[in-house]
């Protein structure tokens, strides 16, 4: 379910129980013209049992100390932890969605995870315009992702953005 507007989806049944993301500005495009060093945008999602085992599925990783509790309480971590590249995934959100947004091509993803993110966290993913060459139409973005005031996951990304005069 992809909801583009500030209703509350049903919690009580089915696929309705993933968590809708909360972009805290529209979502769109901002061409490379537009761009500014110092631009933000984030999103905020609660990892839930249902995204991990979705993610789970889809990329095959089935590691137990993200599906198995039992298992998981025997780790270091004390418990199940969510995929790092599912919070990495909401970066890729931002980025896609937001900033630039959509047209938006990856070239380079550096990543340094933190710290656990486990069921039930809420996780704001916040990006940042570093650098802009606009003659390349590339831009260095800084990444992050919280868990509360938490940082849990660092980096930063290369992108190709967007261009009203190519796009």
């Amino acid at each position: 379910m992809v909801q583009r507007n500030n209703a509350k989806p049903d919690m009580t049944t089915g696929p309705e129980m993933l968590d809708a993301p909360q972009h805290n500005l529209p979502i769109g495009t901002i061409c490379i013209e537009d761009l500014e060093i110092g631009m933000e945008r984030s999103l905020a999602k609660t990892i839930g049992d249902r995204e991990i085992e979705l993610f789970a599925e889809l990329s095959t990783d089935h590691n137990p100390v993200h599906l198995d509790e039992e298992y998981a309480q025997e780790t270091i971590f004390g418990g199940r932890i969510a995929h790092g590249m599912l919070t990495a995934g909401l970066i890729s959100a931002v980025i896609g969605e937001q900033l630039p947004g959509h047209g938006t091509v990856y070239l380079k993803q550096n990543l340094t995870f933190m710290a656990p993110v486990r069921p039930g966290d809420r996780v704001e993913a916040c990006v940042k315009v570093l650098e802009i060459d606009y003659a390349k139409r590339r831009v260095t973005l800084d990444c992050r992702c919280l868990v509360g005031d938490t940082v849990v996951l660092k980096g930063d990304a290369l992108v190709l953005a967007p261009s009203r005069k190519f796009d």
